[in-house]
Formats: C-alpha cells, structure tokens, sequence
C-alpha cells in the first residue's frame, strides 16, 4: 500500500519547533499500516526538518542560538534581495535537511523516547509550510 497526502503546517516564528503532535493529526492513514515506512518532505528552501530532543524545550531554543551564532544574518551574502534572513535560512535547510525517513510499525511511529520532529523555521516570517508525507506499507 502507497498512500501520499500534503499536510500544511501553521505559520511559526523564527526558531526550532516540535512538531510531531501536529503531523500526526494531520496525516489519516497512518493506522492502517502494520510495518512500513513515512516519508516527510518538506517543500520550502528556508525551513528544515530534524529529529532530535523532544521533553526539554531549551534544547530547541539552544539550536536556535547556535544556528544564528553560525549562520549568521550579517554575512556578506550576494542573494539578499529577500531581505538579511533569506540567504542563512537557505544554508540552515541545506545542513539540516529538508525530508525525514520513519519507521512504522502498528500504525504507529518508532521514535525513540526523547525523540521528536522539528520544523527549523528560519525565515522570522516564514509563513505557512507544506510537507508532502509519503506512507508505504502493509
């Protein structure tokens, strides 16, 4: 079975946030397999998508710090024309990555115990964000 549904994620600002609770909502079929795969791709160059810590919020807050002290807006950057946030939000996205690859089992997710998914929003105003997420099991 292949099943492939676009879920779209609220606006955030600027930072690093959990978002397991809200893919899981969105995505229906997910029950229905017993062993399988998701895949999460999500289709933006200013954002990123990772898994890591999901219990201690300041963990996302100090991969917020560590990714403006790094990449930061005051570069001289040749693509500005989006304004200072643009161009480091496209380096944050292409170190961090943009899809995600999951098992399934019991029509569930196996992440690990302090594992969760995290939108990297790297525009202060990003917007709205779409992930295409794609279910193949049994």
């Amino acid at each position: 079975m292949w099943y492939q549904q676009t879920l779209t994620l609220n606006a955030k600002p600027r930072g690093f946030h959990l978002v397991t609770d809200e893919i899981l909502g969105e995505l229906r079929r997910l029950g229905d397999v017993q062993t399988g795969l998701l895949h999460l791709l999500l289709q933006h160059t200013s954002a990123s998508l990772t898994l890591n810590e999901n219990c201690d919020p300041t963990v996302r807050s100090d991969m917020e710090q560590h990714f403006l002290r790094h990449v930061p807006e005051t570069a001289p950057y040749q693509h500005d024309y989006e304004g200072p946030d643009d161009m480091p939000a496209h380096i944050k996205s292409s170190l961090l990555g943009t899809s995600l690859m999951l098992p399934v089992s019991r029509g569930r997710l196996l992440l690990g115990t302090w594992q969760g998914i995290y939108l990297g929003e790297h525009r202060i105003h990003g917007g709205e964000r779409r992930i295409v997420a794609t279910l193949q099991g049994e």
